[in-house]
């Protein structure tokens, strides 16, 4: 995992020992939104219309991040609105690459062949991580966001007009509630898991792991009387905590040491997540292939003998129960 200084790359890990070894999630820096008529979104500058076939998302099947992007884009019917790139599983010296591979799709606006030459054809001297998900606009030649949980509320509701469905994933009566929800879950689960994985000191591990259970606990009984986190309602929030479900026990348990207990050995919680699973095109977007080998393959400092586990065989398929209540 590096990053480009002044458009130059450099192979460079998180610094934890400035922050007494936790690890510190950098801020994405394009912050653009695209706007049904073109204008301003809550950040950024005007100027990006919802016109089909105009944006192109650059994604990596390993990442969470990127993964929620593509449920979106399943769930609104934007398929033929917003063309893909899939990046390779294997992230090494250079990033993420475009190399052939299993599930690799190239890149066809930039011709790129690693994604940080995306980032410079956006800005010659960026200077910050190189990550997914990446919204592109086609007609400026320039990414409008690289931050996933914007990408996917332009996705829920800026292209309506465009060609998308009338799903609603951040209805305005519940939007206090999931705004609320989303902060604890990224704090603690979603970036959580990346907190215990890359620390580099027993304290931050733990101080990471104890406010992961916590929140973990906290869910599995709010998900004892209710089918979705707001509710009956399906929304945003459920599918921001479902890509980090869907690799906990394959990765997160062993790989990044969240080992105190399983998803599966939450009932509530594993339900939820095969119903999730299961709704309409979500398990086209998972690919476990490309997450284990990722994750396990490309951490070397985690996993220097970069052997993947043949293991946990999950069925996400099984009967859940959970429309019944």
């Amino acid at each position: 995992m590096g990053l480009l200084i002044q458009g130059k790359w450099h192979d460079q890990w998180y610094n934890t020992e400035e922050n007494k070894g936790h690890f510190k999630r950098s801020e994405s820096q394009f912050r653009n939104w695209v706007t049904e008529d073109g204008s301003a979104g809550p950040s950024g500058i005007a100027g990006f219309k919802a016109e089909v076939g105009r944006y192109h998302l650059y994604v990596s099947h390993a990442c969470p991040w990127a993964n929620r992007a593509m449920i979106f884009r399943q769930l609104k019917g934007l398929e033929q609105v917003i063309d893909y790139s899939v990046v390779h599983w294997r992230m090494q010296d250079q990033g993420w690459t475009f190399e052939d591979g299993d599930g690799v799709i190239p890149d066809p606006i930039n011709n790129a062949e690693l994604l940080h030459q995306v980032y410079t054809a956006a800005d010659s001297q960026y200077t910050g991580r190189v990550t997914v998900p990446i919204l592109w606009d086609k007609q400026q030649q320039t990414i409008v966001s690289n931050e996933s949980s914007e990408i996917i509320r332009m996705f829920n509701s800026a292209f309506n007009k465009a060609g998308a469905n009338a799903l609603d994933f951040y209805p305005l009566g519940l939007r206090e509630q999931i705004d609320a929800i989303n902060e604890r879950v990224y704090s603690d689960i979603n970036n959580g898991v990346y907190k215990c994985g890359f620390a580099t000191s027993q304290d931050a591990y733990e101080a990471s792991l104890s406010a992961l259970f916590t929140s973990l606990d906290w869910l599995e009984e709010k998900l004892s009387s209710q089918r979705y986190l707001c509710g009956n309602q399906l929304t945003e929030a459920d599918w921001r905590l479902f890509t980090t479900l869907v690799r906990f026990d394959s990765v997160y348990v062993g790989h990044f040491k969240c080992n105190l207990k399983r998803i599966a050995d939450y009932p509530n919680l594993q339900a939820y997540l095969c119903d999730l699973y299961q709704h309409a095109n979500v398990s086209e977007t998972v690919n476990m292939d490309h997450i284990k080998k990722h994750y396990y393959i490309s951490h070397t400092m985690i996993n220097p003998s970069q052997v993947v586990p043949q293991g946990p065989f999950l069925d996400f398929s099984v009967k859940h129960g959970r429309d019944t209540m």
